[in-house]
């Protein structure tokens, strides 16, 4: 038996001698409290947290100083240093012996050299691949198959500024996105899980779908703001829960839509219970696409025609339609389906689409861009090629761009870095038909170049110095990247039409 949460530490000196000094200074409730921490004699320190206990042990005794513990030794080459930090809430405290830390240890490696190895990819990032699709299931809580957008809150997008969110829910967006770049390297246990944890967790309002959610399927708390923490290196506040928990973002109805129906596209069955929540899905999207909302960048203002959430609500009608031809959606008003999905068609290219600027634009009628635009060819509303999209681009690219290559979300804000996902949905155009193979091949190596010593990003990049900037990791970025390499893959094996992009249904 073993702890249901528990982090194990093993330092090894492998030469000379050193010196450690260890610190350990919990902190309750956003350090607004300090735990009481009891010795225990050779069950190491116990820390009473609210309903559940943390056991901290070690290899060496520690002393306790009003609400800290510390120790200092030396070791010699080959001596090392055994902790263990464990949690037990709703199950009975397990504290296996130090002793088999090591052992342990060598089971979780091997365990996730395995899981990395069904990975079905082979090109030229297979290294950064393989290192995105297990930040993206690092970031799933495995007891319900939810998957969070980053596991901090408050990391800035502007040293010094406001804008400071709380990440560590589940964004049905960003969930969606994460199951299909999973699906598309070969993880189906992934896919199904969250397929489930969605039902489970929109039950009680569907059709009607909520932007976030907690890994047990509750809506996410209210947003707040610390009193006591100053925020990382002055950039305050810190805010706990998050307020677009309230907001109306239509495009989550595609990407969940797409998700199902990537799964199934696959192979995978749709059991009556999914495919009832489906057709739910479809029918909010015939009684509301019409409505303005805050979109993908959920901002806190009015909302607005928002091109991209036509887009996603025509995806959703459109996946629904595909699913339904191919028999494996039954009991949907298909022919209802396709009116609207024709309607939401003629109006992005209509009002969409900005004459004089020779571009689509983020808002119907409107006369501004964002980098979203360019998901028009990833979820197959308009061929990559086309001199539309190729004028949208090189739009994007002037307004947008940065000179080492990267792109904004929207108009240069002062106020934040680059959009991290954005630069990869550019690699991504680019390998669908944007743009040469060179140019994919090119700019996929200027992005590898921001990622930090371990291969991981944040959601943001600051122009100019490439530090990380926002929530970290984040799956939205890993999303991004795992796409472009597959898609660049994809088109040097000259594959005419992409296997993970079926024709739509009314291309």
């Amino acid at each position: 038996m073993v702890p249901d949460h528990e982090i194990l530490r093993r330092m090894v000196c492998t030469s000379g001698e050193m010196e450690i000094e260890t610190e350990f200074v919990p902190r309750a409730n956003y350090g607004e409290k300090i735990p009481q921490i009891r010795e225990s004699g050779k069950l190491g320190l116990r820390i009473d947290g609210g309903r559940g206990v943390y056991w901290l042990r070690s290899s060496i005794p520690m002393r306790v100083v009003e609400g800290s513990a510390f120790a200092r030794t030396s070791l010699c080459a080959g001596q090392s240093l055994l902790f263990s930090f464990s949690y037990a809430r709703e199950s009975p405290t397990v504290l296996p012996p130090l002793e088999q830390i090591p052992q342990r240890i060598d089971l979780c490696v091997d365990w996730w050299r395995q899981w990395a190895g069904q990975a079905r990819y082979d090109g030229d990032f297979r290294d950064e691949v393989l290192r995105s699709a297990l930040t993206l299931k690092l970031l799933s809580f495995t007891p319900s198959g939810a998957i969070i957008a980053a596991p901090t809150t408050s990391l800035p997008e502007h040293i010094g500024g406001s804008l400071n969110w709380d990440y560590r829910y589940c964004w049905l967006r960003d969930a969606s996105l994460t199951v299909r770049a999973l699906l598309e390297l070969g993880y189906w246990e992934e896919a199904t899980h969250f397929l489930d944890w969605m039902l489970h967790a929109t039950h009680l309002t569907q059709p009607e779908l909520r932007v976030l959610y907690t890994v047990f399927g509750n809506p996410a708390p209210r947003e707040w703001e610390s009193k006591t923490l100053r925020g990382y290196r002055g950039s305050a506040p810190v805010r706990i829960g998050n307020a677009a928990r309230n907001q109306l973002q239509l495009d989550v109805y595609g990407e969940v839509v797409d998700a199902a129906a990537q799964y199934a596209f696959r192979g995978g069955t749709l059991d009556r219970e999914t495919q009832k929540a489906l057709i739910g899905f479809g029918n909010y999207v015939v009684n509301h696409w019409q409505l303005p909302d805050q979109g993908i960048w959920e901002p806190r203002i009015k909302p607005r025609h928002h091109t991209h959430s036509r887009l996603l609500c025509w995806t959703a009608l459109d996946r629904l339609i595909l699913l339904c031809d191919q028999g494996k959606l039954t009991g949907a008003p298909v022919n209802e389906y396709k009116r609207h999905c024709e309607a939401i068609r003629r109006e992005i290219a209509d009002r969409g689409w900005n004459e004089r600027m020779q571009t689509y634009v983020s808002e119907l009628d409107g006369d501004q861009l964002d980098s979203s635009l360019l998901l028009l060819s990833w979820y197959g509303f308009e061929k990559a090629g086309s001199s539309r999209m190729r004028s949208t681009y090189r739009a994007i690219r002037n307004q947008l761009g940065t000179q080492d290559g990267l792109l904004y979300r929207y108009p240069a804000q002062p106020q934040e870095g680059t959009f991290a996902i954005c630069s990869f949905w550019e690699a991504e155009y680019l390998a669908l038909g944007g743009g040469t193979m060179e140019e994919t091949d090119r700019l996929m190596r200027t992005l590898l170049d921001r990622r930090n010593d371990l291969g991981l990003y944040g959601e943001e990049i600051e122009a100019g110095t490439g530090h990380a900037l926002g929530n970290f990791p984040q799956a939205f970025t890993h999303v991004g990247l795992i796409g472009a390499a597959l898609s660049l893959s994809q088109r040097q094996r000259g594959e005419q039409q992409l296997a993970h992009r079926p024709e739509s249904a009314t291309a």
